[in-house]
């Protein structure tokens, strides 16, 4: 699928697939996977908590994660992370010690705990290793904004259309797929109500743009779902 297609939305989905390791020597990445171990998350379970101290920097090696600010009241979901990419790495400043974000997995996850001491090391020592760390971090911060653009300027079926998009063509890189979020949870992606979403999903069946079946999701239309994003 032609990633030039969805450049007019605001995806939630990380697109940055993480590059760094392949610029370490054999010699730095013994050392980096001696420092580092590998945990499993269920559904739900949450992998880091904002204000917690930092102890390592995460590599998502299999899953879906979403990132979000929690206030105990309120939540906002920053964007979401699949397979091959980096939780943590707005910690790597000796400045910021803590979690500026929590995150929770939203299905079975594994995930690469690496030594934070370890990871910095790694960053002042390898200047490749360093500018792939900055290419994830820009990224990381364009699409953010991209995000925020599209929660206060976009409509609800811009909103919507660019979730669903995202999911089908940075997640499955396909057409055809189990979703795994719950109503609830595209709700609160898209900034609406799940009796929203749940009257959204349904226009968009009935106009021939999806097709669903229980959790079984179908892409019909691409190119009318690009369009509804970029008018918002």
């Amino acid at each position: 699928m032609d990633n030039k297609i969805i450049q007019g939305t605001s995806c939630s989905i990380s697109s940055h697939h993480c590059k760094c390791f392949e610029k370490l020597t054999k010699e730095e990445q013994s050392f980096l996977d001696a420092n580092s171990v590998k945990i499993k998350y269920h559904k739900r379970e949450v992998i880091c908590k904002q204000g917690g101290f930092v102890s390592h920097v995460m590599f998502v090696e299999k899953g879906l994660a979403k990132v979000y600010l929690d206030n105990g009241v309120n939540s906002l979901v920053l964007k979401i992370i699949p397979s091959g990419n980096l939780l943590g790495l707005t910690s790597l400043s000796d400045d910021l010690n803590t979690y500026q974000y929590s995150a929770m997995a939203y299905v079975e996850t594994e995930i690469k705990q690496i030594d934070i001491s370890v990871f910095r090391q790694l960053v002042r020592s390898n200047a490749e290793f360093a500018k792939e760390v900055i290419d994830i971090l820009s990224a990381n911060s364009v699409q953010i904004y991209g995000r925020f653009f599209c929660l206060t300027h976009k409509q609800a079926y811009g909103r919507l259309a660019d979730i669903l998009l995202c999911l089908s063509n940075r997640v499955f890189k396909q057409t055809e797929f189990d979703l795994p979020l719950s109503r609830k949870d595209l709700a609160e992606l898209s900034g609406m109500s799940s009796e929203t979403v749940i009257r959204m999903l349904k226009k968009f069946s009935d106009d021939g743009l999806i097709q669903m079946n229980g959790k079984s999701l179908k892409v019909l239309d691409f190119d009318r779902l690009v369009r509804i994003s970029e008018i918002g």
